[in-house]
């Protein structure tokens, strides 16, 4: 993902709107693509329960906030975002197992 302009480079603010449309666009390409993945382990996991994995959801945020000072990005926002995320995808694969378990 390229910038069109940089932040500096910005001069209005339909500039700057702009670029964050283009931002929003690619995460939500990159949602989209992780999102079939979720999927997909929510094919492969066999019991409602494995949704919720507490020490791998508590390793992913560790790596979120490492990730995000490394970026000098506010790592409690960052927390925020993953642990929204990661509630939805436990609650979208708790779905998906229990449907199949049903059928």
């Amino acid at each position: 993902m390229t910038a069109t302009k940089l932040p500096d480079d910005c001069i209005t603010k339909d500039d700057v709107r702009a670029e964050i449309d283009r931002i929003d666009q690619a995460l939500l390409t990159l949602f989209a693509e992780r999102h079939g993945y979720v999927t997909r382990m929510a094919q492969i996991k066999t019991d409602p329960h494995e949704a919720r994995d507490p020490a791998r959801i508590e390793a992913v945020i560790a790596k979120v906030r490492d990730r995000s000072l490394a970026l000098d990005l506010d790592e409690d926002q960052a927390e925020l975002v993953w642990r929204t995320l990661i509630d939805w995808n436990i609650n979208y694969e708790k779905g998906i197992i229990a449907a199949r378990r049903r059928s």
